[in-house]
């Protein structure tokens, strides 16, 4: 999300393009009711890959992908020398519609014990297996609108088989690149990318130019892997950096035999269930099975109404970038990236806290009214000071449409269906509240957002705004006795059990979302051992995280690799 020491930076994200977008094809037709322009593919000839020098690494170069792609189940290979992440300098084709960014590697520190060397020992672009012969695009919905330019990933870790049934290195790897390529015929604009139109708004453009395959291998063994501090061994390494396109994808081997898969997704068209949805079906295709849901890319379903109208409400959660307040200058808080796991019993005990005979409350508001409470233990002793709570709502199971079908295609959509309601509340206060009574206060914000009006509502809000770029205010210190924030995300619809190739099921799964804002983040997540605990992915300051544990030990467990009985 936004921080304020990357405000103006992100800023130029959000309204890049406007008197640089480039010109193009105003030609506009109805498919299946959604709003999509097309044209031919231009052919031109395929550019060669990139060529090593004399120390391992590659030449800095910049080439055209071919729009001639051939989309018969074909990749776009480059097979790059073996060289280790703290030397490699991957530079990819340039496409003619997209910007693209160095792949920027971690470097291996030798002195640091949780470090490690990955070597990448092959690099690909997978296009879709069946394509349409001209590529076109799809407008983002004005949903997707709210979501700068961020990249979310996800990881799932296998051991190896000590049956003698576990398979060669190079058959999980052919596998996961024919069925990818597989896949990504029924999520086709997935093997697009996303550019900017004449507005500067974000679309999809359809051309097929393929996902980014890596193939990497880490000198590690699963066993030593420290999970729980994934920004000195997952960030950089284990999990892709987004370089183009809408996806990328990484699979690394380790010494042990072990593999983990990862893939990396541009938040501004991939929420959390449209990522679960991509991956459900993506394992459905290397088992052989039927795709069990059908993604819907119909922007057009989350359609402004005519005319657009809200309450004022919106304006107290939502606020245009051009209000957006500079940052201090000298702001340099940093957050750090913690996996832990809090056993079922907690969970319960929490819910049991935080509610009456009457009321009960919900498992996510319950350890959302924890979080509120420990949050107000930092700080100043300025009795006005505040702190403030998101929580991530999904509106699918809220939108019914006007039919069976519009319900079956929203709950079905890919892309965003979220809003961020949040509640803010002197600190002393939350000092003297029961965890039930901020367990009521973070059901009221919530549930006012729990209905279909809210979310009709909320598209129109941005219809309104357009072009100019909206965001959520809690990631922003708007007012003087503004203290911190923390947005809370429920993360339980990751498909780990279902997550299976034909090498069994994960020991590990979870989300990896370093946004490096000074706004904190936290998602819940399933344990694999399928027991009713969570895996919980933090990301926030080091102050918070002294606060845990010092304050919430008995409830945080650092992720250990004896819990996962990975050994």
């Amino acid at each position: 999300m936004l921080s304020f020491t990357n405000m103006r930076k992100c800023y130029h994200l959000l309204t890049l393009g406007r008197s640089k977008a480039q010109s193009i094809s105003t030609n506009r037709w109805v498919q299946g009711s959604g709003f999509i322009r097309s044209h031919h593919l231009r052919h031109h000839p395929q550019s060669p890959p990139p060529s090593p020098s004399q120390d391992g690494t590659l030449l800095s170069s910049t080439f055209n992908i071919s729009r001639n792609r051939y989309y018969v189940g074909t990749t776009t290979s480059h097979n790059y020398p073996r060289a280790t992440f703290s030397n490699l300098n991957l530079n990819h084709h340039h496409a003619q519609l997209s910007t693209l960014n160095t792949l920027e590697l971690a470097n291996h520190v030798a002195d640091n014990p949780l470090d490690y060397k990955v070597t990448v020992k092959d690099s690909e672009f997978i296009s879709a297996a069946h394509a349409p012969t001209h590529e076109f695009w799809i407008p983002l919905s004005n949903l997707d609108l709210l979501l700068p330019p961020l990249t979310a990933g996800v990881f799932f870790c296998y051991k190896r088989n000590d049956d003698g049934s576990a398979m060669s290195t190079e058959t999980v790897v052919k596998t996961l690149k024919k069925s990818l390529a597989s896949v990504l015929s029924t999520f086709y604009p997935l093997a697009g990318e996303i550019v900017l139109n004449r507005l500067g708004e974000p679309e999809v453009l359809c051309n097929n130019n393929g996902v980014e395959f890596i193939h990497a291998h880490a000198d590690v063994d699963l066993q030593n892997l420290d999970l729980h501090h994934p920004d000195e061994t997952v960030k950089g390494k284990l999990v892709p950096k987004l370089n183009r396109g809408v996806i990328s994808v990484q699979v690394t081997e380790l010494n042990c035999g072990a593999i983990i898969l990862s893939v990396a997704f541009d938040h501004r068209l991939t929420d959390a269930q449209s990522c679960n949805i991509f991956l459900a079906a993506w394992a459905d295709i290397a088992q052989f099975n039927k795709i069990s849901t059908i993604p819907s890319f119909r922007s057009s379903i989350l359609s402004p109404r005519r005319p657009p109208c809200h309450d004022t409400t919106f304006d107290d959660m939502y606020i245009p970038i051009s209000s957006i307040p500079p940052p201090p200058s000298s702001y340099e808080d940093i957050l750090f990236s913690r996996i832990y796991y809090i056993s079922v019993e907690s969970i319960n005990s929490l819910q049991l806290q935080a509610s009456t005979k009457e009321t009960r409350r919900s498992k996510l508001q319950s350890f959302t009214a924890y979080i509120w409470k420990l949050l107000a233990h930092e700080g100043d002793d300025d009795v006005n000071k505040t702190s403030r709570v998101g929580v991530t709502v999904s509106g699918r199971n809220l939108l019914t449409g006007n039919s069976e079908e519009e319900a079956s295609l929203l709950k079905n959509h890919y892309g965003n269906i979220l809003s961020i309601p949040y509640g803010k509340e002197k600190n002393h206060h939350l000092h003297e509240m029961t965890l039930h009574e901020v367990a009521n206060k973070v059901h009221e914000f919530v549930n006012k957002t729990a209905n279909e009006e809210h979310f009709r509502g909320l598209v129109d809000w941005v219809e309104l705004h357009r072009p100019e770029p909206g965001v959520a205010r809690v990631y922003f210190k708007l007012q003087e006795n503004d203290g911190d924030a923390i947005v809370v995300s429920s993360g339980q619809g990751l498909p780990i059990k279902n997550m299976q190739f034909g090498w069994g099921e994960p020991k590990f799964g979870s989300y990896h979302f370093p946004w490096g804002g000074v706004t904190g983040y936290i998602t819940t997540m399933p344990s694999a051992k399928n027991n009713g605990d969570w895996i919980v992915y933090v990301h926030l300051k080091q102050e918070h995280l002294d606060l845990i544990n010092s304050k919430a030990s008995h409830i945080f467990k650092p992720l250990a690799n004896s819990y996962l009985d990975i050994r």
